[in-house]
């Protein structure tokens, strides 16, 4: 049975288990240095963390634009429960949730390789490829 928690307070066990996902599957899979993983927008994001089975599965986080968007980043799913279909789980939970509190848009910052899982929720590549922590991406926007 899935569960999806969210939270703003970086003091809650919400965020403790969005950063040990996140922990596990961009500085120790991805090697994306630890230093640069946990930023100075930490205090102003929602987390959300999907739990399969009371365990933490799956995590991302938002922040809220200038122009009445959001901005998911930190998308991350434990290797363990990959193939699962969580992530878009995840992800739809949230698509709701920006549709509930009149949100315009959604963007996010796509690992060139996830393009694809992406598309498939309806996003399209917006500006050029580039590189963060040393991973090619790609901005991608879904309307609302």
């Amino acid at each position: 049975m899935n569960k999806i928690k969210s939270s703003n307070d970086i003091n809650s066990d919400i965020y403790q288990d969005s950063v040990n996902i996140r922990t596990k599957v961009f500085v120790d899979e991805q090697n994306v240095p630890a230093e640069i993983e946990i930023d100075a927008d930490e205090d102003k994001c929602t987390y959300f963390v999907l739990y399969s089975n009371n365990k933490a599965a799956a995590t991302a986080r938002f922040q809220v634009t200038s122009d009445n968007g959001i901005h998911i980043q930190r998308v991350a799913v434990l290797k363990s429960f990959r193939h699962q279909h969580l992530g878009s789980d995840l992800l739809e939970y949230i698509f709701n949730y920006a549709k509930q509190h009149n949100f315009n848009y959604i963007i996010l910052g796509a690992q060139d390789h996830a393009q694809a899982f992406y598309t498939q929720l309806g996003f399209k590549v917006v500006g050029e490829q580039y590189e963060e922590a040393g991973i090619l991406h790609h901005d991608m926007r879904l309307s609302l």
